[in-house]
C-alpha cells in the first residue's frame, strides 16, 4: 500500500471518509448495488461499486427535466459527468438530420448509466436524455473520477476498464445493425430491379 501510496499518490483519509459516507447511507448502498446489474458495471464487485459510489453525488431530477442535452460539451463543467439512473425513468431522444422532431431511441430505468461516453472522450453529447418521472441519480464528474484515479487507482482503472468494455458491446451491437440494414437495402433493391426491369 505504500509503494502504491508513493507511485499515485493515494489519500487514505479521503479515501477513508468517503467509505464511511457510504456505509452510513441506504442510498449509497443501493447505488451500488444497481451500479454492478447487467445494464451497468457488471465487472465491479462490491466493494469497487461502493468506492465508485463514494465519489458519486447524488442528484434529483423532477419530471420534466433535461439531464443531458444533445450537442451540449461533455469536456468540462457541469457537463462533463456520466449518471446512474437510482429511481424513475428516463427518456433518450435524439434528433437527426433527417426529422424535424425528436426521436426517442431508449427509456432508461434503475440501474441503467447515460453520459459515459462523454465521460470518457469529452465529445459533444449524441443524445437528450430527459426525466420522464421524478429521477433520482448517482453522478460522477469528471472532477471526481481525476480524484478517483489519484486516491483509489486500482478500483479507477477497473471502472475504465469496465466502461470501456461496455462501450465496445454498444459498438459492436451498432456494426450487427449497420450490417442487418445494409442486407435490407441490398433485398429492396433486387426486388425493387425484379418489378421494374431495366428498360433500356
Amino acid at each position: 500500500m505504500a509503494l502504491l501510496s508513493s507511485l499515485f499518490g493515494t489519500n487514505d483519509k479521503a479515501a477513508s471518509a468517503r467509505r464511511a459516507r457510504v456505509n452510513a447511507s441506504a442510498t449509497a448502498l443501493r447505488a451500488a448495488q444497481l451500479l454492478r446489474s447487467a445494464t451497468a458495471l457488471i465487472q465491479l464487485n462490491p466493494q469497487e461499486a461502493l468506492t465508485v459510489v463514494g465519489y458519486m453525488q447524488m442528484r434529483h431530477c423532477a419530471e420534466g427535466e433535461e439531464i443531458i442535452r444533445q450537442g451540449a460539451s461533455g469536456s468540462s463543467g457541469d457537463d462533463g459527468f456520466m449518471a446512474l439512473v437510482v429511481d424513475g425513468e428516463v427518456t433518450v431522444e435524439t434528433v437527426t438530420v433527417s426529422r424535424i422532431s425528436p426521436l426517442t431511441v431508449n427509456v432508461l430505468g434503475p440501474g441503467h448509466l447515460m453520459g459515459e461516453m462523454s465521460l470518457m472522450d469529452g465529445a459533444a453529447r449524441s443524445a437528450t436524455c430527459t426525466a420522464s418521472t421524478d429521477v433520482g441519480c448517482a453522478v460522477l464528474t469528471r472532477a471526481a473520477l481525476e480524484a478517483m484515479i489519484a486516491e483509489e487507482p486500482t478500483t479507477a482503472a477497473k471502472l475504465l476498464s469496465a466502461v470501456a468494455l461496455r462501450l465496445s458491446r454498444r459498438l459492436r451491437e451498432t456494426d450487427n445493425k449497420l450490417q442487418l440494414y445494409g442486407q435490407l437495402v441490398q433485398s429492396m433493391q433486387e426486388e425493387i430491379n425484379r418489378l421494374v426491369p431495366d428498360l433500356d
